[in-house]
């Protein structure tokens, strides 16, 4: 980030000069395109990244269309000659036209706009939406102080008519990624432009993390998405159907629907509801060492082959009670019987709730499953315990760091203060660490933030990889633990390493060569670590704490380093 905040669309739009319809918006010669069915678009949408986007911005936005894709009907294509068509170019900041124009239209992700929660803002104005602060009843909800905005954006805050904008029977949402922020088009840096009527919401409109239950439930009115395209299943067994699993008849016991209690809470809700708060436990204080127990999904029918199995557990037992996840497959008759395992954890010693990421690839129809093997019940005083299941049809995060006490840990640091990840590896063998920084780095101008770096590592597989590592994509992931995945409202942020890049002050060592190269030793990996890159503003104290980033004082961070190599070249001629 440079050091410096992360500017929101209408910052990085006034300073271009140009004067754009509410802010970020190309209007076609007939505005209603919110409620004229002419403008809706038939999926998949074919889109064209053209080369002056920054290699970056491609790979947000197709993490954008990922996002469209789990959570609504929404799909995108490859352009291959359709009449219309989204360019995605980097020219004057960022906007887009309303609604398909039918002739092929250009949406600009300049600079600074490269984050996914702006092309997903963008990507909402071409399926035909307006910014939620026009609505016709905005000034129930919002105070508009014109006198503090600059001169000549005033239009930028106009509302509109019924005859104009369609609600969708919603109500007005302070949550969407659709919402102007408080200091848009504002002449003083510290004065609003915009306040909400409950005052509560005024650090919360204009959050660019993810779409809203109320932008997802327009959407999906307005597309009549009656289910999403890479979301399959998932559960927080909060109900005795337990989700349509089943138990096994064909082993030694079963998995109980266990009530949370004091000291042996769910993940879900973590014990803060009476009478709610339930999860599936095997119990391995009973019965004889060897006998299991297995749960499985009801069958399920996959488009795509890329699956990605998540969800929490507990081994609380003894040492060696183990968890297998399998996956039963159709034999090739229609008979789903053809069990093969994925992954098998083991107890070790700690008796917290984590996360586990198990990814697979099926195309016919299947069950996944989950198997409980006793240890040994003498030494057992517990079980084996699983909440808040999902299965998309998407890529798993390569790495997860879990940060647990993390309250504590705020608590004990100060500003320039750090905590550094375990070494992780990218799909490709390149090792990494993270610095996360709770109360921001000494660099630093900002308070209220914590800040993040990011460093490759030495290890035995450089001999192995390219150097400099360029054209790598890093992408950090907040989790938003909600049970559902598809409401969850999760922090991404991204940057792509360039291979020409020098070390800050060295002009003779450049920053992606190999860590032993441009780094030094650090003892806390037994390894050299490069000079870190990554964000002073990386997620707020107050974000924190507004959705579900801390659950049972766990935070979890997803890291990824990705070869973006084959999109340099995108764009095909129109």
């Amino acid at each position: 980030d440079g050091g410096q905040l992360r500017k929101d669309i209408p910052e990085i739009n006034s300073e271009t000069g140009r004067q754009l319809f509410e802010g970020d918006i190309i209007l076609p010669l007939e505005r209603n395109a919110l409620r004229n069915n002419a403008y809706r678009w038939k999926f998949p949408i074919p889109y064209i990244l053209a080369d002056s986007l920054d290699l970056n911005a491609k790979g947000v936005v197709l993490q954008a269309f990922d996002m469209f894709r789990l959570k609504s009907c929404v799909d995108f294509k490859p352009y291959e000659g359709e009449q219309t068509y989204l360019k995605f170019e980097k020219l004057d900041g960022c906007w887009s036209y309303v609604g398909d124009l039918q002739s092929g239209q250009t949406v600009s992700i300049g600079e600074r706009c490269d984050y996914k929660a702006i092309v997903e803002h963008e990507l909402m104005h071409a399926l035909g939406f307006y910014h939620e602060q026009s609505r016709t009843d905005r000034d129930d909800y919002v105070q508009i102080w014109w006198d503090e905005i600059i001169e000549g954006f005033a239009y930028a805050f106009d509302k509109h008519n019924d005859s104009f904008l369609d609600d969708l029977n919603t109500p007005y949402d302070y949550e969407s990624v659709l919402h102007y922020g408080p200091y848009s088009f504002n002449i003083n840096s510290n004065v609003p432009s915009i306040t909400t009527k409950i005052p509560e919401f005024n650090e919360i409109i204009g959050q660019r993390l993810d779409f809203s239950r109320t932008d997802l439930l327009r959407l999906n009115r307005m597309y009549n998405c009656t289910s999403s395209l890479t979301f399959l299943d998932q559960c927080s067994f909060e109900y005795i159907n337990i989700c349509g699993m089943v138990q096994s008849g064909q082993d030694d016991a079963d998995w109980d629907h266990t009530l949370g209690k004091s000291g042996d809470e769910d993940h879900t809700l973590v014990g803060n509801c009476a009478d709610r708060g339930y999860f599936m436990r095997c119990d391995t204080k009973t019965g004889h060492a060897g006998q299991s127990a297995l749960l499985e999904s009801r069958v399920l029918y996959p488009k795509r082959k890329e699956k990605c199995l998540q969800f929490f557990y507990r081994l609380n037992g003894s040492p060696q009670d183990k968890l297998v996840i399998w996956v039963k497959k159709d034999d090739g008759t229609g008979n789903v019987r053809r069990m093969e395992k994925l992954h098998t954890i083991t107890a070790d010693g700690e008796h917290h709730w984590k996360l586990a990421s198990i990814p697979f690839g099926v195309q016919t129809k299947f069950r996944y499953g989950f198997q409980g093997i006793r240890g040994d019940p003498a030494k057992s005083a517990g079980g084996i315990a699983i909440d808040d299941t999902s299965l998309t049809e998407t890529n798993c995060p390569t790495n997860i760091w879990h940060i647990r006490n993390f309250t504590s840990l705020f608590n004990s640091t100060s500003k320039g203060d750090y905590i550094t990840s375990p070494v992780f590896y990218s799909s490709e063998g390149y090792a990494f660490a993270l610095q996360l920084y709770p109360h921001g780095r000494n660099s630093s101008p900002y308070v209220n933030y914590m800040g993040i770096t990011f460093h490759l590592c030495s290890s035995q597989n450089d001999g192995l990889l390219e150097w400099p590592a360029g054209h790598r994509q890093v992408i950090l992931s907040v989790l938003d633990q909600d049970p559902d995945v598809i409401h969850r409202m999760s922090l991404s942020l991204s940057f792509t390493t360039d291979p020409k890049q020098l070390v800050n002050g060295r002009n003779d060592t450049l920053q992606w060569d190999k860590p032993s190269i441009t780094g030094s030793f650090s003892s806390v990996c037994n390894c050299y670590m490069s000079p870190g890159v990554g964000w002073n503003t990386f997620l707020t104290h107050r974000e924190l704490h507004w959705k579900k980033f801390l659950k049972n004082n766990d935070l979890f961070i997803f890291a990824d380093f990705e070869d973006l190599t084959h999109l340099i070249t995108t764009e095909v001629p129109v």
